[in-house]
């Protein structure tokens, strides 16, 4: 049981580590090829260039 217990709060910090060095990757990708526009954050819609603010529905959406 304590091993258990040991994985998982050894777990959650190496995932968010992990989450966290992914989204460093997509920014450094998205600096060394501004063609394919900004990184889409999660929650943000269809991304920073579209207009939409927060959980509203965007209009100009790319396709």
């Amino acid at each position: 049981m304590m091993r258990d217990y040991l994985i998982a709060m050894l777990a959650m910090p190496v995932l968010l580590l992990a989450w966290l060095l992914v989204q460093r990757i997509v920014r450094g990708f998205a600096l060394r090829h501004p063609e394919f526009g900004p990184p889409r954050e999660e929650g943000g819609g269809c991304g920073s260039s579209c207009g939409c603010k927060g959980k509203t529905a965007c209009k100009n959406r790319e396709h």
